[in-house]
């Protein structure tokens, strides 16, 4: 069996992006080293996204135990996408798996994967058969993205689609080349396009801790994917102003007719304040929609790096090729 510590490319390469997961580490090697068998050989890369608790040490002990487990450990916490990007990054496998560290993605889904691997898919992920472990409101926001997402984005988004999957190296490839800081995986994967397939999946209950996505994160984290995968936020102020110049002019018409018709009246000070109130709005809207595009321009040309890596752990992650900062 090739051997990924002593220069042979690993079959298959599984990303695990990790932020204070160390309680999960060992469950989920216990059964994804297993799960492993249906490949002839893999490395397993965690990310430690600036973890503050244990995790880095968990990963410097499991590296001990067997060298094919490997990590990447940040100099500070950059967010889950930059997480999956690195570990793109530093995947040596001809495909790569990405999961979660808290056993919500199940390791034995990975044969299932492999199969459609081999049969010449090259992006193959998992979709979530029921969301019954969210909250209901939860389910409802997010049937409420997928829906708008669907009507304005400039790509089909699966339904129920998430990290979980497989990437052949072609398709790995590609996402290392879009080095974009606001980022929306889930819509990478999809814009790179390649020949996909859909594998239903059970999402299962955490092993241990609670999900570091609270509402405000998953707010902003839907903003970001439809912001990066539409222009229609810019374009709908268009028709919006479009809109309010045709009412002005009726208005305006309307007022002409009434001096005419019933001569001068005095206008009323409460509908002169909620006209400004409005347009103000109207005005401040459209100026934040603006300025968050024009951020993303202005973090963009700034070139800074995605990450930067405090530690790698691993001869393979030592032997590698690669600037630490990328």
């Amino acid at each position: 069996m090739p051997d990924p510590c002593n220069g042979a490319t690993p079959e298959l390469s599984v990303i695990v992006p990790v932020f204070n997961e160390s309680a999960n580490l060992r469950p989920l090697v216990r059964r994804l080293v297993p799960a492993l068998d249906c490949v002839e050989s893999f490395e397993v890369i965690f990310i430690d996204d600036g973890s503050s608790d244990d995790t880095r040490e968990v990963l410097r002990a499991l590296n001990a135990e067997d060298p094919r487990l490997r990590a990447i450990s940040f100099s500070r916490n950059f967010g889950k996408e930059i997480a999956i990007a690195a570990g793109v990054d530093a995947a040596l496998g001809r495909g790569a798996v990405i999961m979660d560290a808290d056993l919500q993605h199940p390791p034995e889904a990975i044969g299932l994967f492999v199969a459609k691997w081999r049969e010449g898919y090259q992006n193959v992920y998992a979709v979530r058969q029921s969301r019954e472990t969210d909250s209901p409101a939860r389910r409802w926001f997010t049937k409420k993205f997928y829906h708008i997402f669907s009507a304005f984005g400039e790509i089909d988004l699966p339904e129920g689609a998430g990290d979980f999957r497989l990437l052949d190296r072609v398709a790995l490839d590609a996402l290392k080349g879009l080095r974009e800081r606001a980022r929306f995986s889930k819509g990478l994967y999809a814009w790179i396009g390649f020949k996909s397939v859909g594998v239903p999946f059970e999402v299962a209950e955490r092993h241990s801790g609670e999900s570091k996505f609270s509402y405000g994160k998953l707010t902003r984290f839907a903003f970001d994917g439809i912001v990066s995968f539409t222009t229609v936020p810019l374009k709908v102020w268009t028709y919006i102003g479009t809109a309010i110049a045709a009412f002005a002019l009726v208005n305006a018409v309307y007022y002409v007719l009434e001096v005419f018709i019933w001569g001068v009246t005095v206008p009323g000070f409460a509908s002169l304040i909620v006209s400004i109130m409005f347009f103000a709005g109207v005005q401040l809207i459209s100026l934040g929609v603006l300025g968050e595009y024009i951020g993303r321009v202005f973090a963009e040309v700034k070139g800074r790096p995605l990450y930067v890596v405090a530690e790698r752990i691993g001869a393979a992650a030592g032997a590698q090729a690669e600037a630490d900062d990328e």
